[in-house]
């Protein structure tokens, strides 16, 4: 079944399976994805030890390159996989936190008709001036500087033609690969690429689709209107659809400008607190952050103020997830190694771990990052490490948070050297703290735990009768793992061998031992016989006595 759909998915996009086998060939990973075992999914089995410019490169630094010809998807995919240090080693995470998907931008001249398009109407129509020269262009989209007619500054996102087709085809091949590995390589399964390629699906929809960019955007927005010292662009929903994005122009200087920072006395420490602040925020109460905090995408304003601009990439948390953060952050602080460990196991979901060896490295990782000054980016860091060193993967969504906690710290570094986001953090950790124990929140669990039991109490008897039925038709199936199941297995044996011997003693101590006092020559006015009986009973009794010897 596996060679049918293969080759089906081959017929039907064909065309895109030749332009991945030529770029496997061109940058020499041929054999990198054949010991993946797609090499199923290329027809090119020639020149994997590739051209002669990227001969002398590294497979991390030729498989970087690969993916920025392959396209948008791809790109989506490598950045992803940056996040997952828990998987990959640092050397193939270096190179793929390299991956820039900047473009040559369209002529203003071939991308006319669909702004038109898109906005009902001509440009002109619209904006009192309209910069056709890109301000900056991407494998998705490219952006122009544009002034409304009322007199506001803005921006205009138009997304690139042709994209969607392009983009179904790659995740249906990737899709598709990714259960090539988990069926020809079960130890890649705990890495879970399926869930991966999921998250990757579900990134890729978001980005094309330029209405939800401005959605994402407008629910930071609401969520951080309580900080005024804290700035998300204004979305202009009226021209706003999936292939354009009109939103407002924020002028500010890069966090990585200090010339330009220092010349607007501008203070560092401040903007850095308040940019954490916002952050974590958006992580840790409200569920939605800005995934892609780096430099380019922050900007320090007058008054220190501090603006999140581009909402292309946005990730979510559960509340049970920002719980478990807030515990681990605790943990961390208040040296409880268990805490993080136990952390570690739930979220990895596996089963085969060296306790031990867990334990003592999460004890040094506690004492490592547990006083302060708290440098959350090493802190982070040293933690998906030790997820990869003990063969840990953690859930996607973790990931995604994870690497925008790095960058994010990295930035405030940049901006205060002495940053210490324990500072920032602690006020944020008691407020959920006592938000999560506040009689009406307790008050809210059991009335929640109190309909599920009463939702488990009414589906109780059907669960029952079933059961019943299944037992009568002899159709209850068990799957166990046993450990040790040769250990089992003896003791099983060494339990029956006790039963046996205790019933042949007994028989012979109540049947065949009061005859034996009845014959023989005696010793002490005892018959001989009767001795040996007396020691064989003895000696049964003695053994059934004794605790075995393993």
């Amino acid at each position: 079944m596996t060679l049918l759909e293969t080759t089906l998915l081959a017929a039907r996009d064909r065309k895109r399976l030749g332009e991945i086998a030529a770029v496997a060939v061109r940058y020499g990973i041929a054999d990198l994805l054949g010991r993946l075992g797609l090499s199923g999914l290329l027809a090119a089995r020639r020149g994997r030890s590739g051209t002669a410019e990227v001969q002398d490169l590294s497979q991390p630094e030729r498989l970087r390159l690969a993916i920025e010809a392959l396209g948008p998807t791809f790109v989506k995919l490598g950045q992803i996989l940056s996040t997952r240090a828990d998987l990959l080693s640092p050397e193939w995470i270096t190179e793929l936190e390299k991956l820039q998907s900047d473009v040559a931008p369209a002529p203003w001249a071939d991308i006319r008709a669909q702004v038109e398009e898109d906005l009902g109407e001509p440009p002109e129509e619209i904006f009192a001036s309209f910069d056709t020269e890109a301000l900056a262009a991407g494998s998705i989209a490219q952006v122009h500087r544009a002034r409304l007619k009322s007199g506001e500054d803005v921006v205009v996102k138009i997304r690139r033609a042709g994209l969607r087709p392009l983009v179904e085809a790659d995740l249906r091949l990737l899709s598709h690969a990714a259960g090539l590995v988990e069926k020809q390589w079960p130890d890649f399964a705990r890495y879970r690429p399926r869930e991966i390629l999921h998250h990757l699906g579900v990134a890729m929809s978001e980005e094309l689709d330029l209405a939800m960019e401005g959605r994402n955007c407008e629910t930071v927005a609401e969520n951080l209107a309580g900080m005024p010292d804290i700035r998300i662009p204004r979305i202009y929903t009226g021209w706003t659809s999936e292939r354009l994005l009109v939103q407002e122009f924020i002028d500010g200087i890069a966090p990585a400008d200090k010339e330009k920072m220092q010349a607007a006395g501008l203070d560092g420490r401040a903007l850095a607190e308040r940019g954490a602040s916002a952050f974590l925020h958006m992580a840790l109460v409200d569920g939605v952050f800005h995934a892609d905090p780096h430099p380019g995408n922050l900007r320090a304003l007058p008054g220190n103020q501090v603006a999140f601009i581009d909402f292309g990439m946005v990730g979510r948390i559960g509340s049970r997830r920002r719980e478990q953060l807030i515990t681990l952050v605790g943990a961390i602080v208040n040296g409880r190694a268990e805490g993080v460990s136990t952390l570690l196991m739930d979220w990895s979901g596996s089963a085969d771990i060296e306790l031990t060896r867990l334990e003592t490295a999460c004890d040094a990782f506690v004492a490592r990052h547990g006083s302060p000054p708290l440098r959350l980016g090493e802190a982070v860091s040293d933690f998906m490490a030790l997820a990869r060193d003990h063969d840990l993967a953690l859930p996607s969504d973790l990931a995604l948070l994870f690497k925008a906690l790095i960058t994010a710290d990295g930035v405030m570094r940049t901006l205060d050297p002495d940053f210490d986001a324990i500072r920032v953090a602690a006020p944020i950790v008691r407020q959920e703290l006592s938000r999560r124990y506040a009689p009406g929140a307790l008050a809210g669990k059991g009335k929640t735990l109190a309909f599920d039991l009463a939702g488990l109490a009414s589906d109780l008897p059907s669960l029952l009768r079933l059961l019943t039925l299944r037992l009568r038709q002899g159709r209850i199936a068990a799957d166990i793992e046993l450990k040790g199941f040769d250990r089992i297995g003896g003791d099983i044996r060494w339990a029956a061998t006790r039963i046996a011997v205790a019933v042949v003693t007994a028989a012979f101590a109540l049947g065949l031992a009061p005859r034996l006092l009845d014959f023989g020559p005696q010793l002490f006015g005892i018959p001989v016989t009767a001795w040996l009986g007396l020691a064989v009973i003895t000696i049964g009794l003695a053994w059934l006595v004794v605790p075995r010897r393993r």
